[in-house]
């Protein structure tokens, strides 16, 4: 065997063991779920529960069944289960528990799927797996349009809905769920919140294609900018920091919304962030799988719009991505909190990486949601494998979001990844900090 093979071999094994271990975590992630609660919808925006069992497998057959000469044995499932949902003025979807076939049949239809794939794949040729570590160590660097790079769509989607299924969970009420009971509250220390002077320069967003490190399309292509100077929070805006614009009124003064934000939450009676819940006269804050005080050094989770009215409330306004991107020049690699943790930490726990502007808490401690509207960069084509992936959120009704949670996949900590969603999405493990010119 040459190197070249041996090593073409290596890597494509890694590629399998990391669709295993992506697949070994959705499992997990549905064991929370009693039986009973699997055709719930714990999100208005969302599907019903069963969906996902369905959806990750119909995925990856329709992204590699193809390539692998397959043909289907459950074809409506297959467009059954293709596509999520997000509703932007469409109205929120109606269909009822009965509308989905019973999840003994949707198991089957999974565990069928993933039998053929895996003698498929057990028996492909080892070709075009020429790989690469990237900077992270999660996602590979391949030929575009090789088969690995439909294995690295395939790992990375269903690394996506894991994130999405951990916060989807997190809305279900506690009885409907199994595990244990004691969010971790780590300790921070005493702190004060202050800006930090991002001197001018350049901010280099994306990934060159020469680069050949796996990125989605709208990571593509890489460019820079120039940015003036303007200053950012050190620490992303904490719980006890939102409480104080709660009680003095920012839910109330119709000043600091916009008219679209404003009408949402008036008919929506949003008025407290969604990971809030009030006991009494105190507030506390709805973990997995308990509840406890509202832990005020931890970075508080909100919608855009929300994030957007608090800015305006403190005199200041969202970071740009750009800006976002400048602020994290240099943040340190690795030092991040742990993923199997469903809470976020202090926002100024010494774990957290600390950018080379003195910017803390950029990866992995919450995503931060910025004022720049999910748009193409320049250079920007559809992913041949997946063109819906990024195209259809062009709509200037989405906002980027940088950064990771806790609920991050490593792979997807790489700088030049992009999130969105629209602004009056509560639900995220997201977010904020502020800027000022």
């Amino acid at each position: 065997m040459t190197m070249a093979t041996q090593a073409a071999t290596n890597n494509r094994r890694m590629l399998l063991s990391r669709l295993l271990e992506a697949r070994a975590e959705t499992d997990e992630l549905f064991r929370i779920v009693r039986p009973e609660a699997m055709y719930d919808r714990p999100i208005a925006e969302r599907h019903r529960i069963v969906f996902y069992v369905g959806h990750l497998e119909a995925f990856d057959w329709n992204l590699l069944s193809g390539p692998c000469g397959l043909t289907s044995n459950h074809p409506e499932f297959d467009r059954l289960f293709a596509f999520g949902i997000d509703p932007v003025g469409g109205g929120l979807p109606a269909d009822q528990p009965h509308d989905w076939p019973r999840l003994e049949i949707v198991n089957q239809y999974r565990e069928g799927i993933r039998q053929a794939l895996d003698r498929a794949l057990g028996t492909e040729p080892e070709n075009e797996f020429e790989l690469r570590s990237n900077a992270q160590g999660g996602a590979l660097c391949h030929s575009p349009g090789s088969f690995g790079q439909l294995l690295d769509v395939a790992i990375e989607h269903r690394l996506m809905h894991a994130e999405t299924l951990a916060y989807m969970f997190h809305q279900l009420p506690f009885e409907r769920k199994t595990g244990a009971a004691g969010a971790r509250v780590l300790q921070g220390g005493p702190f004060t919140p202050e800006g930090v002077r991002v001197a001018a320069g350049r901010a280099t967003l994306g990934l060159s294609r020469d680069s050949r490190i796996f990125g989605w399309d709208n990571e593509f292509e890489a460019h820079s900018t120039d940015i003036q100077e303007f200053t950012i929070d050190k620490y992303k805006v904490t719980n006890g920091q939102f409480l104080r614009f709660l009680e003095e009124g920012g839910y109330n003064d119709r000043s600091l919304w916009t008219e679209a934000d404003w009408d949402w939450k008036a008919a929506q009676g949003i008025s407290h962030p969604v990971f809030w819940v009030r006991r009494g006269n105190a507030w506390a804050y709805l973990s997995m799988f308990d509840e406890i005080p509202l832990p005020l050094d931890w970075p508080v989770y909100t919608s855009h719009a929300e994030a957007s009215a608090y800015a305006r409330w403190a005199g200041k306004c969202l970071p740009t991505e750009a800006q976002w991107h400048r602020a994290a020049h240099g943040a340190q690699d690795g030092q991040y909190p742990p993923s199997a943790a469903w809470d976020p930490a202090p926002v100024n726990a010494s774990a957290l990486g600390v950018s080379a502007f003195g910017v803390a808490g950029l990866v992995a401690n919450g995503w931060e949601w910025t004022a720049t509207e999910f748009a193409p960069f320049p250079g920007f084509r559809p992913n041949a494998s997946y063109p819906g992936y990024s195209a259809p959120f062009f709509d200037a009704r989405h906002y980027v979001l940088k950064g990771g949670s806790v609920r991050t996949a490593a792979c997807m900590l790489r700088p030049s990844f992009r999130n969105w969603f629209q602004p009056h999405y509560q639900y995220v493990y997201a977010g904020f900090r502020c800027a000022s010119d």
